[in-house]
Parts: C-alpha cells; sequence; structure tokens
C-alpha cells in the first residue's frame, strides 16, 4: 500500500528534464558501447541501422513510457497499477513497473563496477602510467585491476557514493541540476577531443568510417545489432523513463521533447565515434577490438600520442560524466518506490537502496578474482547479471510497455494528449501498435538464439 508523504515532486523546466533524459541515454552505452559496436558490426552500416531502429523503436517506447508515467505520478509499479485500473484493466499491469525497477536495480550493480574502472583510469592516464607502454602492457595494466579485488571495491564504492549523494539531495537539486552541470560539460569535453582529432589527423577517415554508406555490410546480424541497441540506448525498459515522467507536468509536449532528446543522444553517439576513431585510425589500431577499444586500445593510443595524458584524462572524465548521468537515473526508480511505499524520506530511501546495490556490486566485481569459479548457468556473476538484464528483463519490459500504451489504454485520450492529427495518428497507431513490438520482439527471440 503506498504511503503519501508529500506532494510528487516536478521538474522544475522543460530544459532540466531534458537534460536528464539526454544524461540518462547517454551513459556508458554511448561513449563505451556504442563506438565499439560501431566497429565490430561494420562502420556505417550500423550507424545506418542505429538511426533507422532509433526513429521506429526507441522513439515511440520512449513516449509510451513518458506519457503513462504521466499519468500515474508515481512510481513505476504504482503507476502501471493505478493507470490500467483507470482504463477498467487489471492492477496486475503493475508487474511491468516491478520488472522495470528490479532491471534498472540489477544493471546499476555492475554498472557502478565500469563506472569505478573510468574513475580509476582517470589518475592513471592522467599520472602518465601509459606512456611508452605497447599493447601488451596496457592489457596487463588492465588484467592487474580485474584481479585485485580490494581495488575494484574501493572505486565502486566511490562511484556509489557519488550517485548516492546526488540522489538524495531529491530531483530538483539533485538529479536535475547535475544534469545542466555535467551534460554541458561532457559536450565541452567532446568538442575539445574532436578539435583535437581535427588538427591531429584520422578525422577524415574516421567521418568516411562513420558517415560513407557502404550497404554491402548491412546484414541480418548488423540489423540486430543495431536494433538491440536502439532500444537499449535511450534507458527504456528500466523503468527510468515511467520514473521520471511521473515528474513531469502536463504542460510538457511529449513528442517534440522525445525528438530532442533523441536527436541530443544521437549527436554524442556520434560525436563519441568522431572523438575515437581518428585516435584509433591515426595510432594503427583496430577499431573491431570489442568492449577492450577505450580501457586497453586507448591508452595505447594516449601513451604515445603528443598532449596524450591532457586528451585522456578528458576522455575518462568524460566516460565518468557519461556513467553517473546513467547512474542516477538507475537509482532514481528504487528510491522513489522506497519513498513513496515505505515510511522512510528520500534521505533514507537513498541510503538503503544504495547500500543494496553495493553489496550486489561486490559480488559482481569479485566474479572476476576471489569467486572467478562461481558460475550461473556458465556465466560469472557480472556476465550473469548483464544477460539477465540484456536478454530478458529489458525487452521484455518494453514489449509490455508499449503494448500497454497501444491496446490497453483508452486511443483517443492518448491522440488528444500527444496532439496528432488524424492522419499523423494513423502512423503512430501502425507503429506503436505493430511495428515496434514486433521488432522488439524480433530482438528478444534473435538474442535468445544467439
Amino acid at each position: 500500500m503506498a504511503i503519501n508523504k508529500q506532494e510528487h515532486a516536478q521538474w522544475s523546466s522543460n530544459f532540466g528534464f531534458v537534460l536528464a533524459a539526454v544524461g540518462s541515454a547517454v551513459g556508458l552505452g554511448n561513449i563505451w558501447k556504442f563506438p565499439y559496436m560501431v566497429g565490430e558490426s561494420g562502420g556505417s552500416a550500423f550507424v545506418i541501422a542505429y538511426l533507422f531502429c532509433l526513429a521506429l523503436i526507441g522513439f515511440p517506447i520512449l513516449v509510451a513510457e513518458w506519457l503513462v508515467g504521466r499519468r500515474g505520478q508515481k512510481n513505476p509499479i504504482n503507476t502501471f497499477s493505478d493507470v490500467a485500473a483507470s482504463e477498467g484493466k487489471a492492477r496486475s499491469w503493475g508487474i511491468v513497473g516491478a520488472t522495470g525497477i528490479l532491471g534498472g536495480f540489477l544493471i546499476l550493480s555492475f554498472y557502478s563496477v565500469i563506472g569505478g574502472w573510468a574513475l580509476n583510469y582517470i589518475t592513471k592516464v592522467g599520472s602518465g602510467s601509459f606512456a611508452g607502454q605497447d599493447g601488451d602492457s596496457v592489457a596487463a595494466t588492465f588484467d592487474a585491476m580485474l584481479a585485485s579485488a580490494g581495488t575494484l571495491t574501493i572505486w565502486h564504492t566511490v562511484f556509489m557514493a557519488i550517485t548516492a549523494l546526488i540522489v538524495g539531495v531529491g530531483v530538483t537539486k539533485g538529479i536535475e541540476n547535475t544534469a545542466k552541470v555535467l551534460m554541458p560539460l561532457l559536450g565541452v569535453i567532446l568538442f575539445v577531443i574532436v578539435g583535437y582529432n581535427v588538427m591531429n589527423g584520422g578525422f577524415g577517415q574516421a567521418v568516411n568510417y562513420l558517415f560513407a554508406p557502404d550497404l554491402s555490410k548491412l546484414n541480418g546480424d548488423v540489423m540486430l545489432a543495431a536494433l538491440g541497441h536502439a532500444f537499449f540506448t535511450l534507458s527504456i525498459g528500466m523503468g527510468i523513463m515511467v520514473a521520471y515522467g511521473s515528474y513531469l507536468g502536463r504542460d510538457v509536449n511529449l513528442l517534440s521533447t522525445a525528438r530532442t532528446v533523441v536527436i541530443l543522444d544521437t549527436v554524442i553517439a556520434l560525436a563519441a565515434g568522431l572523438a575515437i576513431f581518428p585516435i584509433i585510425f591515426n595510432n594503427g589500431l583496430d577499431p573491431a577490438s570489442g568492449p577492450g577499444l577505450i580501457f586497453v586500445s586507448l591508452p595505447i593510443a594516449f601513451g604515445s600520442m603528443g598532449a596524450g595524458a591532457i586528451i585522456g584524462t578528458l576522455f575518462f572524465l568524460l566516460i565518468t560524466f557519461a556513467a553517473v548521468t546513467s547512474s542516477i537515473s538507475l537509482l532514481e526508480p528504487t528510491v522513489e518506490l522506497l519513498e513513496e511505499r515505505t515510511p522512510m524520506n528520500r534521505t533514507v530511501s537513498t541510503i538503503v537502496a544504495s547500500i543494496a546495490v553495493w553489496l550486489l556490486g561486490i559480488a559482481a566485481l569479485l566474479s572476476f578474482n576471489l569467486w572467478s569459479d562461481f558460475t550461473i548457468m556458465g556465466n560469472g556473476i557480472f556476465d550473469a547479471l548483464d544477460k539477465l538484464t540484456s536478454k530478458f528483463m529489458l525487452p521484455l519490459t518494453g514489449l509490455a510497455a508499449i503494448i500497454f500504451v497501444g491496446w490497453k489504454m483508452d486511443q483517443r485520450s492518448i491522440q488528444q494528449e500527444l496532439g496528432l492529427s488524424n492522419g499523423t495518428w494513423q502512423l503512430w497507431q501502425i507503429i506503436a501498435k505493430f511495428v515496434a513490438p514486433i521488432a522488439v520482439l524480433i530482438v528478444f527471440v534473435a538474442t535468445l538464439m544467439s
């Protein structure tokens, strides 16, 4: 039973909300995962497929989650339950909100570990630790970090403490104000690194690699990879956007705001590619080096290039800022739930939720060292959490959300709320009822079979 202790928080401005939503979307997925997926999946072919899928899948599900959140004005569980009841449907739809919150909670536990890696590398690159090192030495440094439970625990703890401090302050003073500071800084750092690349070679090759159409590499695997990343990059299926939507006023235009968020998210992802690939090409490194692209390949380049310590430090600051803006959004749905459904205030709710996430994160980081022999269906705890959320929880939650909006809610009221003309409304109906659900289902089945 919900405990209504105070009026539900609201964003102070649409600008602040946009930055917070973009900050949630622009995380390690954009700065870390997007570039190496481009490298592994055909360069510009992946980019073209990604943009296409973002428009047809990510955009409508993002709008759907905001719409439900704004209607409910509560934590994701109560929001889905109350909105379903108001539509004459079963309150059991609250399960969708529950799986979203749980998914975000589980993701943050191992996401925080990666955020700790980025914090650690700020100090390593800034101190010149990689100067003159070859690939084997840099890889050995990364492996040594993973092998040290103490090192990983320290940086995981620091990262979670930063996240908890921001979320504990509140929606406006904490999350919104942090986004207003970190997102512009993130943009400035990206601009500086891209500017450096323009002046120091490899930039033209990177532009060609990212944007010159090469449809010969466009195949089923590339489409599925792009479809999956388009779905996950906007933080949908995690309860985040439902929670963020619950703080929205009725005056916010959901479609235009979602369009702005999608565009900014995409621009930053592409800018990250222009920040990374010129350095890769200019130093003769492999763009298809996978997840190690950031923590192994780039430090080799930073150690050998002029001003490498400065550019490298800025780069890992960029990674950290992106990770923080996403981590606060991952923690928020759990905090909102505890604050609304228990006697705990926001501060205590944040502490309790953060400690729980931190403890699970300890288990995840130990899978790299002390608990490396412990597996769940052949996977260490870290990988098991990643696969459970990415392959099962997020696609199913996102699928349920778009089905709920497209098939269970009163469509006339949605048309009025979105302000769509009859022609545009028909297009929305086709995408929301058929295209997006079928596409998500394809991704889900394909990932299960991979």
